[in-house]
């Protein structure tokens, strides 16, 4: 008997040996949120060439924040993970709290501004600095050897900075923490602030209910101005916008955007766009909190895809588990 059984069983296994596997044609449509694994929070999405980028805070705390990770996608599906893109043995100054980056292109060189130490006074060390590669995903090297902004002007913490290229090429630094905004305008090679024609360096431009996170997009010759509001631990996180004619406003509070949903997360803010041109889509990337989470650093980076009314008002974000449909750059 034992013996017809191993008969058996070797022809099954010759039978299985001999028909071609299945594998599994199932393409993968739709990014899930979050987009990748891990607590990463206050992203910055950009395209740089075929590639859709996200520059995340590593959430965690501040004595564990010493370094940075990106994620490159050529679809926002498909995620690859780039490794400590920069770290505070790149860059001396910072001992903490490396967090909220933002990046750009310029001149064949990517410039990564960030937020160091954490610092609460201008008695500390640290602020806004910046570290340079000759890629995308690094690696990063201290650029000044020193912050860009170290101290609290019009009351704005030095943290949170987005960098702005305007339409007549000129780049301005929105930033600030503690309810306060400033802008300033950046000189031709990032290696200080150039003084407005009155003279003043930085300009308050702070909304009302601001807390911090700022961005700034063009749509339309209109500029949109976002920010986040509430406190980052709490439900209460959220993300409001203003329209203007200018980049230095008066940016007045439209409405909430985006904002915790208690079906899905909460800590919903610090966010960023991307406007994908060939489709004409436009993407908010941003953290929240899920709720089985109590940690205030346990936060996610998602996606959504965002949308504008007949006036150009920004809708409303659902939040989904979903995320995204696939969008290929190429």
């Amino acid at each position: 008997m034992r013996n017809n059984y191993l008969l058996i069983f070797a022809c099954l296994f010759a039978i299985q040996a001999c028909t071609p596997k299945q594998t599994n044609t199932t393409e993968k449509k739709m990014s899930g949120n979050p987009i990748f694994e891990g607590w990463y929070a206050d992203p910055e999405g950009i395209i740089f060439d075929d590639k859709y980028w996200v520059y995340p805070t590593y959430s965690a705390p501040y004595d564990q924040q010493v370094f940075m990770d990106a994620f490159s996608s050529t679809d926002l599906v498909n995620w690859t993970k780039h490794e400590r893109i920069v770290d505070t043995a790149s860059v001396k100054w910072v001992k903490r709290a490396m967090w909220a980056p933002a990046i750009l292109k310029k001149d064949s060189k990517y410039f990564l501004f960030f937020g160091g130490n954490d610092i609460q006074n201008d008695e500390e060390y640290g602020g806004i600095g910046i570290a340079v590669a000759d890629k995308p995903e690094g690696p990063f090297k201290d650029y000044l050897g020193k912050p860009l902004i170290d101290k609290f002007y019009n009351g704005a913490q030095p943290i949170d900075q987005f960098v702005f290229k305007d339409k007549d090429g000129s780049y301005y630094i929105y930033y600030g923490g503690w309810k306060h905004c400033n802008v300033a305008k950046l000189n031709d090679d990032f290696t200080g602030l150039v003084p407005f024609e009155d003279g003043s360096i930085y300009k308050e431009v702070t909304p009302k209910d601001y807390v911090e996170g700022p961005f700034m997009f063009i749509k339309n010759d209109k500029y949109y101005f976002m920010w986040s509001e509430g406190g980052w631990t709490g439900p209460d996180y959220k993300v409001a916008y203003a329209i203007a004619d200018s980049p230095f406003g008066p940016f007045e509070r439209i409405e909430t955007i985006l904002q915790q949903d208690t079906e899905i997360a909460n800590g919903a803010g610090h966010h960023s766009i991307i406007h994908e041109p060939k489709s004409d889509k436009w993407y908010i990337i941003y953290h929240r909190r899920p709720l089985t989470e109590t940690n205030g650093n346990y936060r996610e980076t998602c996606i959504e895809e965002m949308f504008f009314d007949e006036n150009g008002h920004i809708k409303p974000i659902i939040m989904t588990k979903e995320g995204v449909e696939a969008n290929p750059l190429k």
